[in-house]
């Protein structure tokens, strides 16, 4: 676990200093998997061969693992086929990218075409997602690039263009045309970036949206929407803001149900376009709407064929009918509120869609993680765990308009990763967040992770208005200037993930994450001669000891067990040989692996402090310290530790159960103790910086 945890630090850190530098921004994308595109392109090019992905071989097992498993129904008779083996001129984009070129195949992944269907009214994003310099014809290697935002960070994905095919036709996203191959070749890099495609399988079309474009999403319940949503909507699609639509539905059997006037249950469109039209003396609001499937189209008012569009000047007629059966139709906007559920807006800038100025928001984006034992602390419905949840601080300083008191800012919480999980029998967690206002003894406090007693006294001044299974869970909040913590959580304790949170305010304000500092506040330890020690233990260290008057291993493993078997009231298998040479190695003063009488005094008087503090804060009488009843007592016993440092303690010391006994308690205290001096003692100019050269280093980490 040493070794795991060691790695996974030095990760972890390698991970801040590339995207310190700038690795992950919209300009230097990350490249997945390590693959450089021009490398391997230029490799390909010059030995004559087309590029195979090894990291996404062509087989059934980079399809799916349920419904498209090795060997299922669905499955049989696929084969793996570049476009020019089945197609006699492929091409990548033909007279630019269409909402045509995007045709749903035998994928329930509708949500994400959707998705893509609005990229191609935006080409400057369409060429952020599908670069430039892409071809069949010039270049070609079978090898294509596409970047998608995940998580905070841009990535570069590689894939070969070996497609799933079955009787010469692709089997997922196509083009109307079937000559056209960049939308096809989009999905199998964001299935690759998942694990396979089946695990792109049922969504929601803000997820495709954030990913294409690392905005913001806002969603709106048509039943419960507000006045202006037309002129929200209209000034959305001015400004290249992805929209996205969807009817609920009301149990298993209304799944891609159709209606009487052909639209289709639980199934993403995209909105393409709004206009104002006269007809016959009346104002007409209009909205267009995308089917990814490219056929079934609304029949009612305003559609293909209807008789509405015989009232409307020719000239404006010609600009927006159009009768093809592409998937996408005109509709009154207000059949749209009634036929539709639900209305998704990706912010690609966060723009304040309230007002019609293009004001900027301020925004800020953490990486956090709940992990069981440590950071895991469920939603408030958990008050004795609640607290150890990650904590952020954001301080709204301007209202949005000057001589009132309000503040808005948008919170949005998202779950990652947890896509790839689903081969794994994982899926979304519940999610939520809470906002509390910060009281006055905390008001300017930074190095502060606020503790139990906090939480159960103040009551939030706003919250996610449901904990949900969704990837992200956003909501857009009106506050009074002033200082205020946000607390992320899963609806239950120690369920573990990987989050992001991004927080965008009207305004210019502060935001940080709350955490201990780390630091160590050790009682000076007195120094005491030989003839100062009690002359009672004087004599247990003689008959402990032997004539050698040292204490090794074998003989302090022997000594402590015999001690804690004594207190019934503690829950422990003892301390083993490994804990045992650890406490010898940081307390011993002569480097000969021993502990003489002055050593041995100094871990005595050790442990009995740790057996008090132990039973102080062993809250439950348990006999051994919960996760949060640990962090209470390792604050008692003097450390303030980060979120991610007590992570890794809770990983090193606790058992299955993620609690700790006493044993690992006290070889855990000492071993926090040493670090903290000998760090104290190799900082000699107090700067909190220490060099040390790669022997010095593996010298230190390998003896403590």
């Amino acid at each position: 676990m040493e070794t795991v945890c060691a790695t996974g630090v030095a990760a972890r850190l390698r991970s801040e200093w590339d995207r310190s530098e700038g690795l992950g921004q919209n300009d230097k994308a990350m490249k997945f998997l390590g693959q450089d595109f021009e490398s391997l392109r230029a490799s390909c090019l010059q030995s004559g061969r087309l590029y195979e992905d090894d990291t996404y071989p062509a087989q059934t097992s980079s399809l799916g693992f349920k419904e498209l498993a090795p060997g299922s129904a669905k499955t049989k008779g696929v084969r793996w086929m570049r476009p020019t083996e089945f197609c006699s001129d492929p091409h990548f984009i033909v007279d630019g990218a269409t909402r045509t070129d995007i045709c749903q195949g035998a994928l329930g992944d509708c949500w994400l075409l959707a998705a893509i269907a609005s990229l191609t009214l935006n080409e400057p994003l369409l060429h952020r997602v599908v670069p430039h310099g892409q071809s069949f014809h010039h270049q070609y290697a079978g090898i294509f690039h596409f970047q998608f935002w995940q998580f905070g960070d841009w990535v570069d994905v590689v894939i070969d263009d070996r497609l799933p095919v079955r009787d010469g036709k692709l089997l997922f996203v196509h083009s109307a045309e079937g000559t056209e191959f960049w939308s096809a070749l989009v999905e199998k890099a964001y299935a690759k970036l998942n694990e396979c495609y089946e695990a792109l399988s049922g969504g929601s079309t803000s997820e495709g949206f954030e990913d294409f474009t690392g905005g913001v999403t806002e969603m709106y319940e048509l039943k419960k929407a507000p006045p202006n949503l037309f002129s929200i909507i209209q000034r959305a699609v001015e400004r290249g803001s992805l929209l996205g639509c969807s009817i609920d539905i009301t149990g298993l059997f209304d799944m891609e149900a159709v209606t009487f006037k052909k639209l289709v249950k639980g199934h993403a469109y995209s909105v393409t376009g709004v206009e104002e039209v006269e007809c016959r003396g009346n104002v007409i609001k209009l909205i267009r709407i995308r089917n990814p499937w490219g056929e079934v189209e609304w029949t009612g008012a305003w559609s293909d064929n209807s008789k509405e569009w015989s009232g409307i000047e020719p000239s404006v007629r010609a600009s927006l009918y159009n009768r093809s059966e592409d998937g996408e139709f005109w509709m009154s906007f207000s059949d749209f509120m009634r036929e539709f559920s639900r209305l998704e807006i990706c912010n690609l800038t966060a723009d304040a869609l309230q007002t019609c100025e293009l004001k900027k928001w301020s925004s800020s984006l953490y990486p956090g993680e709940w992990r069981r034992g440590s950071t895991a602390g469920g939603c408030r419905n958990y008050p004795a765990t609640f607290w150890i949840n990650p904590q952020y601080k954001i301080v709204l300083k301007d209202p949005d308009v000057e001589g009132q008191d309000g503040c808005s800012f948008l919170v949005a919480l998202m779950q990652k990763d947890r896509r790839r999980l689903r081969r794994e029998g994982k899926d979304m967690e519940t999610i939520g967040y809470a906002v509390y206002e910060v009281p006055k003894e905390f008001l300017g406090s930074t190095g502060v992770h606020l503790k139990r007693d906090f939480f159960l006294t103040h009551t939030s001044s706003a919250r996610s208005e449901l904990f949900i299974n969704l990837r992200e869970v956003s909501s857009r909040f009106c506050l009074p200037a002033g200082e205020y913590i946000i607390v992320p959580s899963t609806f239950e304790p120690n369920k573990e993930g990987d989050f992001v949170l991004r927080v965008f305010s009207e305004k210019a304000a502060d935001s940080e994450e709350l955490d201990d500092e780390l630091s160590a506040d050790l009682p000076e330890e007195p120094v005491l001669a030989e003839s100062e020690i009690d002359e009672g233990f004087k004599a247990l260290f003689t008959k402990l000891a032997g004539k050698e008057m040292e204490i090794d291993v074998p003989k302090l493993q022997t000594i402590l067990n015999r001690v804690v078997s004594k207190h019934k009231d503690l829950k422990t298998n003892g301390f083993d040989k490994e804990a045992c040479r650890s406490m010898i190695n940081l307390l011993d003063t002569t480097g000969k692996g021993k502990l003489g009488l002055m050593d041995f005094h100094g871990l005595w008087e050790k442990i009995k402090h740790y057996l008090t503090v132990f039973r102080d804060f062993d809250l439950d009488k348990s006999g051994t310290m919960s996760s949060y009843e640990m962090r209470l007592a390792l604050e008692s016993a003097g450390f303030k530790l980060t979120n991610h440092l007590f992570q890794l303690i809770i990983l090193r010391y606790s058992k299955p159960d993620m609690n700790v006994d006493f044993d690992s308690f006290v070889t855990c205290l000492i071993r926090l103790e040493s670090m903290f001096k000998t760090f104290k003692t190799l900082d000699t100019d107090s700067d909190g910086v220490v060099s040390l050269s790669f022997p010095q280093w593996i010298s230190l980490t390998m003896f403590t």
